[in-house]
């Protein structure tokens, strides 16, 4: 790896603040492992999208990838809302077991899972799994009133969630964002203000969502729903090394001095006969 630049500090995993989660969305062992040889540094977790595992033939296979790299997974929250749906919790934890997994994620964006009965499957899946509680809609025009995103959040993190996830979909049209992908700002601001920024995970699948997120709260902010071909991406706009960023972590240069010379460069003009 290069090291002549001076780059802003990012704390070595595990890390606890500037967390990139990303989402599979069917990758093959294979190109999990492409994944992890490439970009494994700059993974937090692993999240396995909706249902996909359940038909996923190449799975103990693909777990076993990011294991290698000491990537945590888990199953997307559809899981576990259709196995509550079926009466299935307690054959998801043992599926969770034998598949080694240690983290579970709670939602309710699909299945409408009353308030308290989500609460409390957050209680019984903390006992022995680090549980990500997610809030908000799916629904690009159902509207949550800040003041009921906070007390959700509050909720799911007092019945034991380790962390909350603020819904934005893989596909970046809703909860936290407008259907135009535009961040709520007002929204995330509230919540923001009144829970601290390291509980929470903000769903960031689109580049200019990355970038408002990377401004609004610097580069320690936590990402989720992170494609695999944007993990590095991501990474580059946390330390500044995409346009996007670069002037926020190294500021505004006049014309560089070469070092060869120790001279700044001609003019257009000067360089003329």
């Amino acid at each position: 790896m290069a090291d002549f630049l001076d780059l802003p500090a990012r704390p070595p995993k595990p890390r606890t603040e500037g967390l990139t989660h990303v989402i599979d969305p069917g990758l093959t062992a294979a190109e999990a492992r492409g994944l992890m040889e490439s970009a494994g540094e700059y993974v937090d977790l692993v999240r396995l999208g909706w249902g996909s595992a359940y038909v996923t033939r190449d799975l103990d296979e693909k777990i076993a990838r990011y294991r290698e790299h000491g990537v945590p997974v888990m199953l997307g929250g559809t899981m576990t809302e259709l196995a509550w749906l079926r009466g299935k919790v307690d054959d998801l934890r043992g599926w969770i077991g034998r598949l080694g997994l240690e983290h579970v994620e709670v939602s309710s964006g699909t299945v409408a899972i009353p308030s308290e009965a989500k609460l409390d499957l957050i209680r019984t899946l903390a006992r022995d799994l680090t549980v990500f509680a997610e809030v908000g809609e799916k629904d690009p025009q159902a509207l949550i009133a800040p003041y009921r995103w906070v007390q959700m959040i509050r909720e799911s993190l007092e019945a034991g969630a380790h962390m909350v996830v603020c819904e934005g979909r893989a596909s970046g049209d809703a909860g936290m964002y407008r259907p135009d992908g535009e961040a709520r700002t007002g929204l995330i601001d509230e919540i923001a203000h009144e829970v601290d920024p390291a509980r929470l995970i903000f769903e960031a699948p689109l580049k200019h969502q990355q970038v408002w997120f990377i401004r609004h709260f610097g580069p320690a902010v936590n990402l989720g729903n992170v494609r695999p071909e944007d993990a590095i991406s991501l990474e580059t706009l946390r330390v500044g090394l995409r346009a996007d960023t670069l002037t926020l972590f190294h500021g505004r240069a006049e014309a560089a001095v070469p070092a060869s010379t120790g001279e700044p460069p001609l003019s257009t003009d000067a360089a003329r006969p």
